[in-house]
């Protein structure tokens, strides 16, 4: 899945995104494009499972359709 994160806009941003899905699925796979402002997550947790762990560290996200 993957989500639009529009303030995103750094490494600390990244950083904090992936530790907070990493600490509710430490098997999920996050990839970060800074530039896209995009999260895609692989996991087991259900969309607003990672929805959550991303608001969490201080970012609203939304699902990208076909993402």
């Amino acid at each position: 899945m993957q989500f639009n994160v529009p303030e995103m806009s750094c490494g600390h941003c990244t950083a904090a995104i992936e530790t907070s899905i990493n600490a509710v699925d430490p098997d999920a796979k996050v990839t970060c494009d800074l530039a896209q402002k995009r999260v895609k997550v692989a996991s087991a947790l259900s969309q607003a499972d990672v929805e959550a762990a991303i608001r969490q560290a201080g970012y609203d996200a939304a699902l990208v359709p076909g993402g």
